[in-house]
């Protein structure tokens, strides 16, 4: 569970996101961090029991600095109001498909993950994995309990209007092969975030999109 503290940090730092406030307010944004890397540290090491890529890793290696880079945004708020870690083979700069976990107060929580935006190559790859073994695909994507966890399936984010170069609209898998990033997610209320089986139920979520981040690594390999 993570600390009701942490939580209200976030609800508060959104109504009040200037660097003046924050560095007031910086001993209460400090303790907030290390009650988000002492849970991912047991995300990890719960993790690492059944995905060995993920045992090593550090809460550094997963957890996303809370400052915005706003040299190229209209956004020119200074700091995120959220608290996210991804957990990918190699930390969260290596562009592999990994798990991720999102704290966002006000509904905004998630646990899921897969393949964000992956550079043409990858893309490319993985969609003809997708094409070559799409009874595997079904199979892992079609599960009970993996469509009972992410309800709204596999999300493309971007998708194509006509498909892509070498496929066309009669293939089987085009609804897949149309996508630009394979995303599963499962909602987290503010209750769940500071629930005792926080940990247990995003641990459950993570095991049971396993298959999935394991078929689109080995895409990409």
């Amino acid at each position: 569970m993570l600390q009701p503290a942490t939580i209200k940090f976030l609800k508060d730092l959104k109504k009040n996101n200037n660097k003046p406030w924050f560095e007031k307010n910086k001993t209460v944004y400090l303790n907030a961090k290390e009650d988000m890397d002492q849970f991912v540290q047991q995300v990890i090491d719960g993790l690492g029991k059944i995905d060995p890529d993920i045992a090593s890793l550090q809460p550094k290696d997963c957890i996303f600095r809370i400052y915005r880079d706003v040299r190229f945004s209209k956004d020119k708020t200074p700091y995120k109001t959220n608290m996210g870690a991804s957990f990918n083979k190699g930390g969260k700069k290596v562009p592999t498909a990994g798990y991720y976990f999102h704290c966002e107060p006000g509904g905004q929580s998630m646990a899921g993950g897969g393949l964000w935006m992956p550079m043409p190559p990858h893309l490319s790859k993985v969609r003809q994995e997708i094409d070559y073994s799409f009874d595997e695909w079904k199979k892992i994507v079609g599960d009970r309990n993996f469509k009972k966890t992410f309800p709204k399936g596999v999300e493309g984010i971007e998708v194509l209007s006509r498909p892509p170069k070498g496929y066309d609209e009669e293939n089987p898998a085009i609804e897949f092969l149309k996508m630009k990033c394979f995303i599963v997610t499962r909602d987290l209320s503010d209750a769940d975030l500071q629930s005792r089986t926080l940990l247990k139920e995003v641990l459950k979520t993570f095991a049971t999109m396993k298959g999935f981040i394991d078929f689109l690594n080995r895409s990409m390999d």
